[in-house]
């Protein structure tokens, strides 16, 4: 907010001004300009007139406050591409070394010709404007190089302070004005040399609307720096400062370029230049001379790079809200605004141009920019082992303005919130990776099975530690489904992984701390997309709870894929400010987030997503190694595929940006499903873009899976024979085991009601984690007798019985008949028989 309007010393009346002149010029005549400025209130009590003139004089300022220049800041690809630039002042500061000889002359013999003469001011050119402006109506400026200097340095001062009543202060063209620049010009020149002050104003003049300095313009009008210029491309710029937007030679070249011959007929009456120069500089049309290299403000300028189409808008724009977002380049958003805006910046990224053509080609491909479903998509890459964001890209076209067009946004949809706007999106079971570290990490095996079958969950099922009371509490009965995969019965974690079984997952977290899911997320630097936590739920094990950003997948799995050593995503690789000083960036901050062979495990588990499971139907070549996981929520609201090799890993995700809509029963692309899964677009897009980005890699493997992770522990199945149910459940357990009860008892010398055997036998070395099956006693086989007189004789429906034939000639014993007693009338029989032996 501009600040209120600040005192400018005491006001001058036209006779206190006239006694200051008169007593300046007096004094400038006998010892000289400097002298004539450090001894003025001597001078002013020459005459009562000018009682009081040297206490205003002595009011006004003797030090000027110079602020750094005004610098456009420069965005770089990696390989040294400018993708955008950000100026408040389009201008480039250089040292007089690397300006024209003739520019310099041109801007003397226009503004100064005596300016190595004076000391600031110019006592003959006051004079001059002093009896001109006193005999007509008009205003004559007397404005040494100096002064001009002090004025752009005051106005310059007040804008980077956003102070408009200064910078009005600073154009008055007043007398009070006039005097304040005298003095400042007077003390400056105390403290430069007289080429010092030259480079400073040709380096902060204003050279057309929208150019400041000679080097910007020079490259801006004639598209070559300033350090080789011709007498008319000398004489053109020379010719604008005097009115910046009346002599812009782009927009007004015919008062441009009479200016300029002005200017060339100066520099000839000065001798800079021959008569031939000047001839053959008249003679040359200045639209002739004009090459307009136009420096592309902003991110939108990045979209198109040379005549291709990079879509970098959004990465470049990602850049700049790593700048605002951070206090290390400043204490408020506005102040690293003007850092960016002001300061003159080289900022070195991490973007990959050849990466990021094919990830924009590859994700217009998979859902093109005007299809007219209107689903969006996105793509990003980061590498692992560095954190290095490679390409970032979606089917949207950046553009920044107030009145973008039809599929141009600002949002970015592939970053969180205060990187892009985008609110995020479920990540569905692509966040099952999460719950698979956990399970490893608590000492589970692949091969360890759990029920995969439809289960309803109820009450504190889920221990969380983190949460009150340890458990998370489901108030009413939750049974989770599957989207992608399907599954009944065991099924190994490996299984559950390759086929993305929502219901063995969910029963694997039933078995684990809850909270480690979300330990390790964040871990992984996996946060909401809207800066806050991940909500601890057990449907946040299969990506139903918070919303996430793309980037921060792609992260997260880079980190598997460099063996568990998780780097944050970094865009900037090196920063230096206008003097070449470099900069502090945000570093990747590298550490080892999991246990490698937990990572190499999981690896393992998600490579069988690509080979066999739910994202087989890419056909990914088998010579190169790669892992990930498919991911759709319920309905098909997001679609997801994550993956990686040991060189990239790269997170596409598609669906609706706005509202929850289902991708179902609709036309993507030119195909119409009743529903879409993350193996449906989004995968074929990865491997369409890896396929092309690694196409000069190696096919590197990654590290072989833990044995024991893998296969699990070997334990002794223990000996619950004789105990109830109960108890052989909650033994069987403790060591490690799942439990299921076979479905019919059987008879044994244990006691009825307790277990009879188990399956493994007790004592058998299996996995830990492996199934136990049960089986309950009915206690003792009953024996078998005579039946009572008056049991049936005759074979049932005519048909012979040789049960019945052997007890009624009382040929047969109490024991239970070899194959059991069966059933119909055969069972009938045998229950009488029991009768008897009972008896």
């Amino acid at each position: 907010m501009a600040s209120s309007a600040r005192p400018r010393g005491r006001q001058v009346n036209v006779l206190q001004a006239l006694a200051l002149l008169l007593a300046f010029l007096l004094v400038a005549g006998i010892g000289g300009v400097l002298a004539a400025g450090l001894a003025l209130p001597a001078a002013a009590t020459v005459s009562s007139l000018t009682n009081g003139t040297a206490q205003v004089f002595e009011d006004l300022p003797t030090a000027l406050e110079e602020l750094p220049l005004s610098q456009k800041s420069t965005i770089y690809a990696a390989d040294g591409t400018v993708l955008a630039t950000f100026y408040y002042e389009n201008r480039i500061v250089v040292p007089l070394t690397d300006i024209s000889p003739l520019m310099q002359r041109a801007v003397i013999d226009t503004e100064d010709k005596r300016f190595y003469e004076h000391g600031g001011v110019d006592p003959t050119g006051i004079l001059r404007a002093a009896v001109k402006n006193a005999t007509t109506s008009g205003l004559q400026g007397a404005s040494t190089l100096t002064q001009q200097y002090v004025k752009n340095v005051l106005i310059e001062d007040a804008l980077a302070k956003n102070d408009q009543a200064a910078v009005n202060a600073a154009r008055d063209d007043s007398i009070s004005r006039k005097l304040r620049e005298a003095k400042l010009a007077i003390a400056l020149e105390q403290k430069y040399t007289k080429d010092e002050i030259l480079g400073r104003y040709l380096n902060i003049a204003q050279f057309g609307i929208n150019v400041w300095g000679v080097e910007a313009a020079c490259e801006y009008y004639f598209g070559h720096s300033a350090k080789e210029m011709t007498p008319a491309e000398a004489a053109t710029l020379a010719g604008v400062t005097n009115g910046p937007s009346i002599y812009d030679p782009e927009h007004s070249t015919a008062k441009s370029q009479e200016r300029r011959n002005i200017v060339l007929g100066l520099m000839l009456a000065e001798h800079d230049i021959t008569e031939a120069e000047y001839q053959t500089a008249i003679a040359t049309p200045l639209k002739d001379m004009l090459h307009i290299t136009p420096t592309a403000q902003g991110c939108m300028s990045a979209n198109v790079i040379g005549g291709v189409t990079y879509n970098a808008g959004f990465f470049c724009d990602y850049v700049t809200w790593v700048i605002k977002n951070d206090p290390a380049f400043g204490k408020t958003v506005e102040d690293r605004k003007q850092l960016l805006e002001r300061g003159g910046l080289d900022i070195h990224t991490s973007i990959d141009l050849h990466l990021q053509q094919i990830a924009n080609t590859e994700v217009n491909n998979g859902v093109p920019q005007n299809d007219p479903s209107g689903v969006a998509s996105s793509i990003v890459t980061v590498e692992p082992g560095t954190g290095l964001i490679k390409a970032m890209a979606e089917n949207r076209t950046f553009n920044n303005t107030s009145a973008p067009g039809d599929r141009e946004t600002a949002v970015n949809f592939n970053t969180g919130t205060a990187y892009g706007s985008s609110t995020g999106f479920q990540p569905g079971s692509s966040f099952k990776p999460f719950t698979l570290l956990a399970w490893l990490q608590d000492g589970h095996s692949l091969y360890e099975t759990v029920n995969g079958a439809k289960v309803s969950y109820n009450g504190n099922a889920f221990k969380a530690s983190c949460l009150d009371g340890g458990a998370y509490r489901l108030y009413s009965p939750w049974t989770p489904s599957n989207s992608e995969g399907g599954g009944t019965g065991n099924v190994t974690a490996l299984q559950a992984t390759t086929n993305s079984i929502n219901t063995a997952y969910v029963a694997m977290a039933s078995k684990i701390d809850l909270c480690d899911t979300f330990t390790n997320a964040k871990n992984l630097g996996v946060t909401a997309a809207n800066g806050g936590p991940l909500q601890i739920a057990p449907s946040g094990v299969i990506g139903g709870a918070s919303n996430v950003s793309p980037l921060s997948m792609a992260a997260a799995y880079a980190a598997l894929a460099a063996n568990g050593n998780f780097c944050e995503p970094v865009a900037i690789t090196s920063m230096t400010d206008a003097s070449g000083k470099s900069l502090a960036v945000p570093q990747p901050n590298c550490r080892q987030a999991i246990d490698p062979k937990v990572a190499a495990t999981a690896v393992y588990a998600m490579s069988t997503v690509i080979k066999s499971g739910t994202a087989s139907g890419i056909h990914w070549p088998s010579s190169r190694p790669a892992a990930g996981k498919t991911g759709t929520t319920d309905h098909s609201v997001e679609t997801w595929f994550v993956g990686f090799t040991p060189q990239l890993s790269t997170a596409v995700w598609t669906g609706y940006s706005e509202g929850n809509h289902p991708l179902e029963r609709m036309t993507i692309n030119g195909v119409y499903k009743s529903a879409f899964y993350g193996a449906t677009i989004s995968a074929p897009t990865w491997k369409r873009f890896m396929l092309q980005a690694l196409a000069n890699a190696p096919a590197t493997p990654f590290p072989a899976p833990d044995p024991t992770l893998l296969y699990g522990a070997k334990v002794t199945v223990p000996n619950v024979v004789g105990q109830s149910p109960a108890a052989a459940t909650a033994t069987l357990q403790a060591a490690g085991f799942t439990v299921t009860t076979a479905p019919a008892p059987v008879y044994s010398d244990q006691p009825a009601g307790t277990v009879a055997s188990t399956n493994p036998a007790a004592g058998s070395s299996v996995t830990r984690g492996s199934s136990v099956e049960l089986t309950v006693s009915n206690g003792p086989a009953p024996v078998v007798v005579s039946p009572p007189i008056g049991l049936p004789t005759g074979p049932p429906n005519g048909k012979s019985n040789p049960l019945r034939s052997a007890i009624e000639a009382r040929r047969h014993s109490c024991r239970q008949p070899r194959g059991g007693w069966g059933s119909g009338a055969r069972l009938r029989l045998a229950r009488r028989a029991q009768l008897v032996c009972a008896a």
